[in-house]
């Protein structure tokens, strides 16, 4: 029987989030060695490796909200939506430099469009739902 765990679709959108955020300043400020430059020009490995180390941390406070997970855990689950979530936004993002358009939308202007903000969440979703049946609940 599989009970509804509200806190992992919480974690899964707040690790999505935070390793935005974490790439974003990291990458801007220090980033210097393209991740994928001909997909993605501005995203950067220092960005990357920005997102995940916050990610990770926050992953931390989880652990100390919900103990009954374990913090290595709870570092699996947020390493597996920053890995794939990373992934889903490189798609995006070929998936617009194949087309040549540069937004996705305009119901979000500068944002890149609607697509931009659940780029991350379409693949991070799916690979959390299958690290959690395998890892956390088994």
């Amino acid at each position: 029987v599989m009970s509804y765990t509200p806190i992992f679709i919480m974690a899964i959108f707040i690790f999505v989030w935070l390793d935005d955020t974490g790439a974003y300043l990291v990458g801007s400020l220090i980033g210097k060695h393209k991740l994928f430059e001909r997909i993605s020009p501005k995203k950067s490995w220092e960005g990357f490796f920005g997102g995940l180390i916050l990610s990770l941390a926050s992953s931390q406070a989880f652990a100390w909200f919900a103990p009954e997970i374990n913090r290595m855990n709870w570092l699996g689950l947020a390493a597996t939506v920053v890995l794939f979530g990373t992934w889903g936004d490189l798609i995006e993002s070929l998936l617009k430099r194949t087309l040549g358009v540069k937004d996705s939308g305009n119901v979000l202007p500068g944002h890149g469009g609607m697509l931009d903000r659940f780029d991350s969440v379409m693949l991070a979703v799916p690979a959390s739902y299958i690290y959690i049946e395998l890892f956390i609940r088994n």
